[in-house]
């Protein structure tokens, strides 16, 4: 997993030219929030570090799978698509969301934890998932994403992101919810006010898409 979502923010950062827009200051602010409110030492959680089943662990495990699969639709579409708009979104996305997967690996490797759990995806939040988790496109849209025209991309990607951040804000209030550790709300909060922002974004894009 770990050139996947390494090699898309190299690609991202050298094609990209975002242009200014309301959204795009919600996402990145949501990160910047994150990083500085959250913390990146050690030396800002408690001693204590949380237990491999706890709430914390399952969701930096599951966020971090859930991100890259965002990192890995949005790549696909960012060198195709010609609209600035479009382009700048894939492009806050790819590195919005590679930039989290690294806090929350970052975090597993400071607890003495492994990036993997022995417990299924989403038990932390008290219902196991019995296949993909909340949002998660399955294997055969990204095949479909994958050999669609570039207008047909575009719309398949709106509806599938829209869908992603959807499942991955409730994932994040479910951790806002369960989790007592400052760090861990705070970038779960940060996630769901910047992922709502992108919605609304690509709704609007996708309305101009509708045939």
């Amino acid at each position: 997993m770990n050139r996947l979502i390494s090699d898309p923010v190299r690609v991202a950062s050298s094609t990209a030219s975002p242009p200014r827009r309301a959204w795009r200051v919600g996402a990145f602010g949501g990160l910047l929030v994150a990083a500085v409110l959250a913390g990146w030492s050690a030396g800002r959680w408690s001693a204590r570090s949380p237990a491999d089943d706890s709430v914390e662990a399952g969701f930096a495990r599951d966020m971090a799978v859930h991100h890259a699969q965002a990192v890995e639709m949005a790549m696909m579409i960012l060198p195709r698509t010609r609209d600035p708009e479009l382009r700048a979104l894939a492009t806050d996305i790819a590195l919005t969301q590679q930039a989290q997967i690294g806090q929350l690996q970052g975090w597993l490797d400071a607890w003495g934890l492994p990036q993997t759990g022995r417990t299924a995806a989403m038990t932390w939040m008290g219902h196991p998932a019995q296949g993909l988790m909340p949002g998660m496109a399955l294997p055969d849209e990204i095949a479909r994403l994958r050999r669609a025209s570039v207008p047909e991309a575009e719309r398949q990607f709106l509806t599938l992101m829209i869908r992603h951040h959807e499942g991955g804000i409730a994932m994040a209030r479910a951790a806002v919810e369960r989790s007592r550790r400052p760090e861990v709300v705070r970038l779960a909060s940060a996630m769901v006010q910047a992922q709502a922002v992108e919605i609304t974004a690509m709704r609007a894009l996708l309305t101009r898409r509708v045939p």
